[in-house]
């Protein structure tokens, strides 16, 4: 009986994954109904929010390791990994923050949740884009090449306006406080950035301090 229970249980929460994921295909055709719903008719799960964020980390890794050299200079084996991953990742999370910071000051009505749910869908354009271009691009001749260039920026541009809508769509704000809400988020990101540094470097040096009394002290007593 316990064992039936918990079969529907993980069953009806595995179709309830799979609903929130495949609603990303919803919100990029149609973002403004998308996004509202996403949050407010509870459409987006945080469960389908986290692939949707790696997704596009892993579909920056795909593209460097398998584009046409032709079209890429990369050196796959001077690659950081790690780096990579958190040059990508990093931004995006202190996004986040720093857009909840700033939009609670200003009668924003989205919770830290919502934006990360919003910035994850938003990205959905990027996944579906990247990774064909990633294949034909091993099938074009230099001359049709050019054309690759301009659906990376395609891609980008897509999910960037993606944001917008969602940061309008999830405070209900209109489109120039979106737009100066975004902007001063990202000043807030360099705010974020410069105490992250100066905390490590004030931790470093403590550290620092601390190991130097401790060998002095060693020294002096042998």
């Amino acid at each position: 009986m316990n064992m039936n229970l918990s079969r529907k249980i993980n069953k009806q929460s595995f179709q309830k994954f799979l609903d929130s994921f495949k609603y990303a295909f919803y919100v990029i055709t149609h973002p403004f109904d998308g996004f509202w719903d996403l949050v407010h008719e509870k459409r987006g799960s945080m469960a389908a929010a986290n692939p949707l964020l790696i997704l596009p980390v892993l579909t920056n890794l795909w593209s460097m390791r398998f584009t046409n050299f032709m079209f890429n200079d990369v050196r796959w084996e001077r690659v950081n990994i790690w780096q990579q991953v958190l040059g990508l990742l990093a931004p995006l999370l202190i996004y986040c923050v720093a857009n909840w910071c700033l939009t609670t000051l200003f009668d924003g009505k989205g919770r830290l949740k919502d934006i990360y749910m919003g910035m994850c869908y938003s990205l959905t354009p990027y996944i579906l884009i990247m990774n064909p271009v990633t294949i034909i691009s091993n099938f074009v001749t230099d001359e049709e090449g050019a054309f690759l260039a301009y659906f990376n920026v395609l891609a980008i541009a897509w999910a960037a306006i993606w944001i917008l809508i969602s940061v309008m769509q999830i405070h209900d704000y209109s489109l120039m406080k979106a737009i100066l809400a975004i902007a001063f988020s990202a000043v807030g990101m360099m705010i974020i950035v410069f105490l992250i540094m100066l905390f490590f470097s004030l931790v470093s040096d403590a550290v620092a301090f601390f190991i130097s009394i401790g060998k002095e002290i060693l020294f002096r007593i042998y």
